[in-house]
């Protein structure tokens, strides 16, 4: 089913999946609490987690698997290491629905919380249904939708500002390029500048206004 971005939500929900395969390789490392930066899906099935780990924990994984992980960045201590599986049964739930999955955070106990935001609240609902269905334990912890300021920026360009600053489209390094953005609103990648172009304009011309 294709999920138009009509009207944008936000969710938080922690999902307890024993079945997960990245929480597994490092539970096996005595890895408990950890933060996911950032979740990847591909057309194969497999998935990508950008996992911030300290000095200290990355200690705890044997050379020979460093090896074969991708290390990302150094920032404030920690390293950022990019860890492939054959496929996280709740990361592909959710990026099936044509979502964007910004975040995930370890808790414990296979206790994951999960940040993404979805097309609609149709969408939102079929993941949730999707992931009880498959015998997950699901807790919602926050949804909410886009709510329109109005007045300076057009409601497209509202939409689309909004979505690309949760999903990282402004982070430096950007979480989120031109491309996947694009692609996941059904637009493209010129569309995309433009709007943005735009929207900049009116932004700039609001604050500078004398």
């Amino acid at each position: 089913m294709v999920y138009l971005w009509r009207e944008p939500y936000h969710a938080v929900i922690e999902v307890e999946n024993r079945r997960c395969r990245i929480l597994r390789i490092l539970k096996a490392y005595g890895l408990q609490q950890f933060r996911v930066a950032d979740i990847r899906g591909s057309t194969v099935g497999s998935s990508r987690h950008l996992v911030e780990l300290t000095p200290d924990q990355i200690e705890k994984i044997p050379r020979e698997q460093l090896a074969k992980v991708w290390a990302s960045r150094q920032s404030g201590g920690k390293a950022s290491v990019w860890f492939e599986s054959g496929g996280c049964e709740t990361c592909n739930t959710i990026l099936s629905h044509g979502s964007f999955l910004i975040s995930g955070k370890s808790l414990q106990d296979f206790i994951v919380v999960y940040s993404f935001v979805v097309p609609s609240f149709d969408a939102y609902k079929s993941i949730i249904s999707a992931l009880e269905n498959s015998d997950l334990k699901v807790k919602v912890l926050r949804v909410g939708k886009l709510e329109s300021k109005r007045g300076i920026l057009t409601e497209n360009q509202e939409k689309v500002f909004w979505i690309a600053l949760k999903v990282g489209f402004f982070d430096y390094p950007r979480k989120v390029d031109t491309i996947e953005l694009s692609s996941k609103l059904g637009i493209s990648p010129s569309t995309l500048s433009e709007i943005t172009r735009r929207g900049v304009r009116r932004l700039l011309e609001h604050y500078f206004e004398t």
